[in-house]
């Protein structure tokens, strides 16, 4: 037993996660997420045991052993989230959305598992490498009543990406889209991916599923096979003449470029927008795309964006919406770094390496439910005012508001149930005190 009493709300959403663990992994499942949830600082093995305030019920070795030979699956954890995620927030019958993208954790150590030097574009001085884990993740966008704005991406599945030693990071992100098709039977899904995921490796994936992603400007282009004339002899042609250019086409009069009112990034505009329909066999083969070029009200040629997408159903402004919201992975990658701690455990061990991560995005993933479902939950709303009054007249709060607030909830229902008494004021500053010392 946990030397814990959460809430309900909380219980009920980390219950479903039982059929993938034994009964003693269960427990430690559960209190390890307990202290990834309630940890403000470093967010290490031994960090979550000292946020659930179990580093004197257990040994340290205990928490390492769940991610380097407990016997559990990643993907598997993954999948029932993603069916809670479906159930909660998603309505029924309606497309899932997927966005795929890779990030980097870096890491310290010549020994640990599968790191190497990668392109990092936000590290300081001139050559902007660093010394990573690679991930190729996968998550769903969903829209919370609180967010009315813009979507929120939930990471659910993820791959750790080796340069020469596992396939590209493509291969891994329809390895986990297939992964996830294989569980939603036959639901539609909606994959939208940047242009470095736009390769031949896309066929692969199953005639339910469309992709949305960025056209390169110089893809070579071709028009949709023209209808077989009445006794024509030979094999039926696989696709029409050759287009120009994107510049070109973008350039000529004949292109029907229209005005339409666009939804991108949270703002409202015009766009100047232009969709017509042909074939890319170096990426789709003989699946006819659409592709759209969008470009401001007022230029007179070229564009500043083209897209190019399996869905022929839906309109220009769907697919430019649609792929805006792609950002919303870079912004999960942000809180999952800074705000979540989501990276910075100091295991090394193949096993341990390839478990921590995708344990801290489900974690990541479940507090957003959390405060999505728990919204309306009698205690957790007291909770909230009690210890942060400025929820009550904040409009829309942010992935930080959301893991503070589960933060307080669980310390809430730790002093309610009086596991411990309450720091009093000498308390507090004298940790204060020690704390400024360390700084020093």
């Amino acid at each position: 037993m946990l030397p814990l009493s959460p809430p309900p709300s909380v219980t009920c959403l980390l219950d479903r996660f039982r059929g993938c663990f034994t009964t003693p992994t269960f427990t430690t499942f559960c209190g390890l997420a307990y202290g990834f949830w309630a940890q403000p600082g470093l967010h290490t093995v031994c960090g979550m045991l000292i946020g659930a305030h179990l580093q004197q019920a257990w040994h340290h070795s205990r928490a390492h052993r769940f991610f380097a030979t407990a016997r559990w699956s990643a993907d598997q954890l993954g999948l029932v989230l993603l069916d809670l995620i479906l159930v909660v927030l998603v309505p029924d019958g309606a497309p899932v959305r997927l966005v795929a993208d890779d990030t980097l954790m870096r890491r310290a150590g010549r020994k640990v598992f599968g790191a190497a030097w990668h392109h990092d574009p936000l590290a300081p001085g001139r050559h902007r490498i660093a010394w990573a884990n690679n991930w190729v993740v996968v998550g769903v966008l969903v829209d919370l009543p609180m967010l009315p704005h813009r979507p929120v991406c939930l990471p659910i599945l993820a791959r750790l990406w080796q340069p020469r030693h596992t396939p590209g990071r493509l291969d891994l992100a329809t390895e986990l889209v297939k992964v996830v098709c294989g569980h939603l039977g036959t639901r539609r899904v909606d994959l939208v991916c940047d242009g470095a995921y736009a390769g031949r490796v896309l066929r692969e994936l199953p005639r339910q599923v469309t992709v949305t992603t960025r056209l390169r400007a110089d893809a070579a282009l071709h028009a949709l096979p023209p209808a077989r004339r009445r006794r024509q002899r030979g094999r039926p042609r696989t696709r029409g003449e050759r287009l120009p250019e994107l510049c070109s086409i973008a350039g000529m009069v004949t292109t029907p470029f229209a005005l339409h009112q666009v939804t991108r990034y949270g703002q409202d505009g015009l766009a100047a927008i232009a969709c017509f329909a042909c074939l890319w066999p170096a990426v789709f083969g003989a699946r006819p795309v659409q592709v759209v070029l969008v470009r401001p009200p007022d230029a007179p040629d070229s564009f500043d964006l083209a897209l190019v997408s399996t869905d022929l159903a839906a309109t220009p402004v769907e697919l430019v919406s649609r792929y805006a919201a792609r950002w919303q992975v870079e912004v999960c990658f942000r809180s999952a770094h800074q705000d979540a701690g989501v990276g910075q455990a100091r295991n090394r061990t193949r096993r341990a390496v390839q478990r921590t991560v995708p344990f801290g995005l489900v974690c990541y993933s479940l507090a957003i439910v959390w405060y999505a479902r728990s919204g309306h939950h009698p205690a957790d709303v007291a909770a909230r005012r009690a210890l942060a009054p400025w929820y009550q007249t904040k409009a829309a709060p942010s992935v930080a508001d959301m893991l503070a607030t589960l933060r307080r909830v669980l310390l809430a229902a730790r002093y309610r149930h009086g596991q411990v008494t309450a720091p009093t004021l000498p308390e507090i500053l004298q940790v204060q005190a020690a704390w400024a010392a360390a700084g020093t």
